[in-house]
């Protein structure tokens, strides 16, 4: 199961279909366990109570959550822990949910996910509003949500009720090896004009610009997103959350459209690449083929088998637009992913959210970043860990961007608008088959459709 799987996997559509037809929800009347509240057990947690926690076996194992549960069970010595771990999570805990008896834990991921959507419209999910507010647990006097980066708490909420919390944490943005960047005298370009510059010098070179995996082509609409929601506002990225009409015709949207575009049509593109997955694309570009990859901070972990020992690669933020972007060039994508839930009809709710609690407890966060080489949502975790030129490169983003990270959540609440519409339109515009202003019109049209169909539940992001 590779890491792009386990952070970005999707429920099929029979498990989807399932889940937002069978009665799930109801508030947390199965919460059975509950002890008294104090400065030293601020959520009430019954201290004998027993807690269930299931996890999926993805590719970040395990192992770390054994290590939570071992956290838990020094706070609650008279607990007894059940743990289980599975990469069919829907098939497993499905029938349980129906049955009103959910673990007190879900993390809830992987290509067998349950659907969101089904959970959230049957009121299925604990509002973890609570633990947010709760003191944390290295500093009493700082909230849990204090502690969090940003982007954690907007990408776990529905409808402004805290649902999911998504434990890792992925910076999205441009990459490049720094070993090969210092070895030609290039810079990463700031501003579009200069990475066009750039691009031309590069092919000069005999070196791709650019690749990108033409089986996902959707990889590439996160810069298109990212540069338009830099250069418009985060308004312009709140109206394509929202379904608003003619919001992928925003000006900026098209700008952005017709940036990217311009890769295709100068031949900017790695020849061949329309044919790749994620895996060969990234590849190419490790064996040098190419110079810029649009992805995620997971890149460093899933290519670690195949990166040269002095490669360096780096992230970078989407260059600007323009010299009047309305945010900085410093500004990223950044979002918490990995989500673990707290059933509404758990047995030990009280449990649950503690669980959560000790997780994002900096001992918690640092030591699933050593066990699996991945950042969690806990601001300053990795300080002091030994990470890799690639994770390296993302805190010094994360901090470079003083609190500027932001993000969206079309791809939360409407997966199949990006897994399937979105990505069919990037793969035509990125072979040529259609340029800017089309894939603008194709888009929205697919927006429209989503936001006319009675059937799918609908978000409003504030």
């Amino acid at each position: 199961m590779s890491r792009r799987r386990l952070l970005h996997g999707t429920a099929g559509a029979a498990v989807a279909g399932t889940l937002g037809g069978c009665a799930m929800g109801g508030e947390a009347d199965g919460d059975t366990a509950k002890g008294v509240a104090s400065a030293a057990n601020p959520l009430g947690v019954k201290e004998d109570a027993p807690l269930e926690v299931v996890i999926f076996n993805g590719g970040f194992g395990e192992e770390y959550a054994k290590a939570h549960e071992a956290m838990y069970r020094e706070r609650y010595p008279k607990s007894q822990i059940k743990h289980a771990a599975t990469q069919q999570i829907a098939e497993t805990l499905q029938p349980r949910f129906v049955g009103g008896d959910p673990p007190d834990v879900v993390n809830n991921s992987g290509a067998s996910q349950m659907d969101f959507n089904g959970l959230v419209s049957q009121n299925a999910l604990t509002d973890l509003g609570e633990l947010l507010d709760a003191p944390s647990l290295d500093d009493p006097s700082v909230k849990v949500r204090d502690t969090l980066l940003p982007g954690t708490v907007d990408v776990g909420s529905y409808d402004g009720r805290f649902l999911s919390l998504n434990y890792a944490y992925s910076a999205y943005g441009i990459w490049y090896s720094q070993t090969l960047f210092a070895a030609k005298g290039w810079e990463y370009p700031r501003t579009w004009d200069e990475m066009i510059a750039l691009c031309k010098t590069i092919k000069a070179a005999g070196i791709a610009p650019w690749t990108y995996p033409g089986r996902h082509s959707r990889y590439m609409s996160w810069p298109i997103v990212a540069a338009a929601g830099k250069l418009g506002g985060l308004d312009v990225i709140k109206a394509l959350d929202n379904l608003e009409p003619n919001a992928w015709r925003h000006e900026a949207v098209r700008a952005a459209a017709e940036a990217y575009y311009q890769l295709a049509v100068d031949g900017y593109l790695q020849p061949g690449a329309e044919g790749m997955d994620h895996i060969q694309a990234q590849t190419a570009w490790c064996r040098g083929q190419a110079a810029f990859l649009s992805c995620g901070s997971w890149l460093e972990s899933e290519q670690k088998a195949v990166t040269p020992p002095d490669f360096r690669m780096a992230i970078a933020p989407t260059p600007s637009l323009t010299s009047a972007d309305k945010m900085p060039y410093e500004a990223f994508r950044g979002a918490g992913s990995e989500p673990f839930i707290v059933p509404a009809k758990a047995k030990n709710v009280r449990g649950g959210l503690e669980y959560l609690r000790v997780m994002l407890s900096r001992k918690g966060a640092s030591d699933f970043t050593r066990k699996v080489s991945s950042l969690t949502s806990v601001r300053g975790a990795g300080d002091g860990i030994t990470l890799g030129p690639g994770l390296t490169s993302v805190t010094a983003l994360i901090e470079a961007s003083n609190g500027g990270a932001f993000t969206w959540m079309y791809n939360s609440y409407y997966r199949k608008l990006e897994r399937e519409r979105i990505d069919g339109a990037c793969a035509e515009l990125f072979t040529r088959r259609i340029n800017a202003a089309q894939w603008c019109d194709r888009v929205q049209k697919s927006a429209d459709e989503f936001a006319a169909d009675p059937a799918i539940k609908k978000y409003k992001r504030a």
